[in-house]
């Protein structure tokens, strides 16, 4: 009786708190987020202290988008049958001891190892987060937790960059690490007393799909690999940054091979599997629900324009208008604000229509300020003529973000919720990955041919211009400051920033044109309330 009492009084204080559990599902979110921009802007501050190669920063950034996508899948699934919080607190123990393994890193190699272990702790977390959220949350008061979910994650993308130029600055690179160890404290006491747990029902647990979880890691691993690392190792022919090849071939055409192999074997066997009754990694019943469906559709799409655009403008800020790392954080702040003023709207918003129509509004707000941008950037601009174009994105990204999840989850039952989510987060991450590698590329080649053309009649002249323009390149525009300072080649650094320029404005129309199919694909969505 005593141990009903109890049962039944924590199950209230769950519900009674449920919106204190809601801060704590946000928090493991800003986590994931914020540290995987944070590395970004202090990858110089790294290379100087530990003296590692290209190729060792290249796999400190990458290793942890490649695991992380490659094992959503399997890590939803896995929290449907043991349970969602139980996983989020493992990914999150994890999270934090691989923050520690980074933040003590004394070579490339641990701060690899380390950021491995991250890159598996997050892919624990994401796929959960909406879980929990989807099994704790119900009507309208699911679109507002939702809301604030997805208003955590443009903020976070952008204060990311801000907290980190400070920690540089002010401390040291290992605090963008170390600071991640009293957050994880928060989120695990603030799951352990205000998440209530969720799973699917007992008898519904069957064997783990151990072929289907292979076939997905492969799969979904390949793809990423292919698409991340395309621009350096060749997208065809093999370049010399390529680790192997294949009669002159590069690996990223076989990565691709590859993903498609598995990723088709993958579906025959959950196909196979679904019919004979037995445990799966997908249940592609899920995709006979027409919101489900045509919401990861566009929520991919949608990712491929808001996420790859991050890429350009921070680097932008720092090497074409000078700023530090710190105040290129500030610059992008605006869209953390116009995000977190998003998600205070939606509740209103969602009273008087349907959550699907708030994801149009958003994707308008998106491609109105993001085309803003494009047409205004200039060589010479300010952070000011930048700020309200990202608030607006930052509106934008607060309502369409959020409640496309909600439209996406809405009709996906409860106790399926793991496998849903996992997806929905799967597909977002394959469009941040196509949406880093188009935009990537289309940035900097922009910046290399465009360089190349402008001083292409002094090279003639002087031929040894040419190893300036090839830094130019090779540092991703961080050897501009330096070629400015020198009056002998400060005309190579305007032409190089004018080239910077014409790249981000590049990606912007280019994340324009992905945010339109994706209003356009958000068009077969049928309203219903949230």
């Amino acid at each position: 009786m005593s141990q009903r009492v109890a049962s039944a009084s924590t199950a209230d204080r769950f519900v009674r708190y449920r919106w204190w559990g809601l801060l704590a599902i946000s928090l493991g979110v800003a986590l994931i987020i914020m540290d995987s921009t944070i590395v970004s802007v202090a990858v110089p501050a790294i290379v100087d202290e530990l003296g590692i190669s290209s190729t060792e920063i290249q796999w400190v950034q990458e290793i942890y988008t490649l695991l992380f996508a490659a094992l959503l899948l399997t890590w939803g699934r896995m929290a449907d049958r043991v349970g969602r919080r139980r996983i989020m607190l493992i990914g999150i123990v994890l999270f934090v001891v691989a923050s520690v393994v980074c933040a003590l890193a004394g070579s490339g190699a641990v701060l690899i190892f380390g950021r491995a272990l991250q890159g598996l702790g997050g892919s624990m977390i994401l796929p959960t987060t909406l879980a929990l959220l989807n099994a704790n949350f119900r009507g309208r008061e699911r679109g507002i937790a939702f809301a604030v979910w997805g208003s955590t994650i443009g903020g976070m993308a952008a204060i990311g960059p801000l907290a980190g130029g400070w920690l540089i600055e002010h401390a040291s690179w290992r605090w963008a690490f170390g600071i991640n160890v009293p957050v994880g404290i928060l989120i695990v006491a603030g799951l352990l007393l205000f998440v209530a747990e969720s799973r699917e029902a007992r008898g519904a647990v069957q064997r783990l799909d151990l072929i289907g979880a292979l076939l997905s890691i492969v799969g979904f691993g390949a793809l990423v690999f292919g698409l991340i690392e395309g621009r350096s190792y060749g997208w065809w022919a093999a370049e010399d940054a390529a680790p192997f090849t294949v009669g002159g071939l590069s690996p990223i055409p076989l990565a691709f091979v590859l993903a498609v192999d598995a990723l088709a074997a993958f579906v025959l066997v959950e196909r196979a599997r679904s019919r004979a009754g037995r445990g799966v990694i997908l249940d592609l019943s899920l995709f006979r629900i027409r919101s489900f469906a045509n919401g990861n559709v566009t929520a991919l799409i949608v990712s491929f324009g808001e996420f790859g655009l991050i890429l350009s403008l921070p680097l932008w800020f720092q090497n074409v208008l000078g700023f530090t790392a710190f105040e290129a954080g500030l610059a992008l702040l605006p869209l953390a604000i116009g995000s977190f003023v998003a998600s205070g709207a939606v509740a209103a918003l969602t009273k008087r229509m349907p959550p699907v129509v708030v994801v149009r509004i958003g994707l308008v707000l998106e491609i109105v300020a993001i085309a803003a941008l494009a047409l205004l950037i200039r060589p010479d601009s300010t952070g000011w003529l930048t700020s309200p174009a990202l608030f607006v994105y930052g509106l934008g990204v607060g309502l369409a973000t959020a409640q496309l999840t909600s439209v996406v989850l809405a009709d996906v039952p409860v106790e399926r919720s793991g496998q849903g989510s996992a997806t929905q987060s799967t597909a977002r991450q394959m469009g941040s990955a196509l949406g880093i590698a188009v935009l990537g590329t289309a940035f900097f080649s922009t910046l290399a041919s465009g360089t190349a053309d402008r001083l292409a009649a002094a090279v003639a002249e002087q031929p040894a211009l040419q190893g300036l323009i090839d830094s130019v390149t090779a540092s991703s525009g961080g050897s501009i400051a330096s070629l400015a300072d020198d009056p002998r080649t400060a005309f190579v650094a305007d032409a190089a920033r004018a080239a910077m320029t014409d790249g981000t404005a590049l990606a912007a129309w280019i994340a324009v044109g992905a945010l339109v199919l994706g209003l356009l694909s958000s068009l077969r969505i049928k309203p219903a309330a949230g």
